[in-house]
């Protein structure tokens, strides 16, 4: 009787946990593993999604790393759900970039050039522009891929710039191609630029406008296309979550992106020279979505996916994002890669990309 009694007190107690510390851990384990494979399945396909494609890549690492500490509180399932969390720690590495990527073959072969790509947080907000100049002119790049070559008046209304003359007088040698907010300098011979249609007007250019933009060059008798990217950005930061104009603004955001990623993708799938896509692509989960047509992705120093590049200035945020990212295709090597300077122009880290080039087989 004793015994009976002893074994249906332990069961009780056992019970008492499970109501608490082990329900609490284990459904916030499972919530944690669907978040996980809906993030999966979800980033670059779906536009509500945009809002949790915000989540920063260490929140894979650090959330399952809580949950596997708070095993502690979940005795009687504490083995299983300890070896569950632990998959979902390595899966989140894995996923957010976090595990060490293939180092990328850094022998560089034929004619090397200097790629300067950087989203510089608006043209003319500096309040030193001869500063500004004379940041970009001291990278002494090959190509130049920049962003946001325009400015705002009040929050929806881009203007148009045209800094052309100066650009010239600043690169002399360089051939100036902006098309939008898009802004291309090249010191190599320019093959072709493949400007798009204006839609004509007062802002068109602009929420209309493609997000991309090709030119191809001649590096050492080959042709290589180079794109400068800026796809848009989801949301707003500063927008009332809870209000109807944020979702309005999401969707015709999240529609925009959808559709500029797809335009990209199907010119380089057509495209049959070497390419270098670089810029500000406003997402830190490029891993999970890539660009297709045969291109690979590149990591600064040759380390994981997940070094950050924004914000580095404007935002008092920690700076846990990767929104700058760098694409290649063919035989082309990447001999150096680098997130770095900028800050105090704009608030995104600087890419200074070294190209080399094979000679044509």
């Amino acid at each position: 009787m004793t015994t009976e009694t002893t074994t249906e007190s332990t069961k009780d107690q056992e019970g008492r946990r499970w109501c608490w510390g082990t329900r609490l851990v284990v459904t916030a384990a499972v919530a944690w593993a669907v978040f996980l494979v809906l993030h999966f399945l979800l980033v670059g396909e779906w536009w509500v999604w945009l809002v949790l494609e915000a989540t920063p890549p260490v929140a894979l690492v650090v959330v399952p790393a809580v949950l596997l500490a708070a095993t502690w509180f979940a005795r009687p399932v504490r083995r299983g759900l300890a070896l569950v969390l632990a998959v979902l720690l390595l899966a989140g590495a894995y996923l957010s970039g976090y595990v060490p990527a293939w180092p990328d073959d850094t022998r560089a072969t034929g004619t090397e050039v200097k790629v300067f790509a950087w989203s510089t947080d608006y043209w003319r907000m500096s309040d030193d522009e001869d500063a500004f100049y004379a940041f970009l002119r001291g990278q002494d790049a090959d190509v130049y891929l920049l962003q946001e070559y325009l400015y705002w008046e009040g929050d929806d209304r881009p203007v148009r710039i045209d800094d052309t003359a100066r650009l010239r007088a600043e690169f002399p040698g360089y051939e100036v191609s902006a098309d939008g907010e898009l802004l291309t300098l090249s010191r190599l011979p320019v093959v072709a630029t493949h400007h798009q249609p204006d839609p004509g007007t007062e802002t068109g250019w602009y929420w209309q406008g493609r997000k991309s933009q090709r030119t191809d060059v001649l590096v050492g008798g080959r042709t290589v296309s180079f794109y400068n990217v800026h796809l848009p950005v989801p949301f707003r930061i500063g927008d009332d979550p809870f209000s109807p104009e944020f979702y309005r603004f999401l969707h015709e955001q999240g529609t925009w992106r959808l559709r500029e990623l797809d335009r990209l993708r199907a010119d380089l799938a057509a495209n049959r020279n070497p390419v270098v896509v670089a810029g500000d692509l406003n997402s830190p989960w490029m891993e999970l979505t890539g660009l297709g047509a045969g291109t690979r992705s590149h990591h600064p120093g040759g380390g994981t996916s997940s070094t950050p590049s924004w914000p580095v200035s404007d935002y008092s945020l920690p700076r846990l994002w990767r929104l700058d990212w760098l694409y290649t295709s063919g035989d082309l090597v990447v001999p150096g890669y680098r997130f770095g300077g900028g800050e105090a122009f704009s608030d995104h880290a600087a890419q200074e990309i070294r190209i080399a080039v094979p000679p044509a087989s």
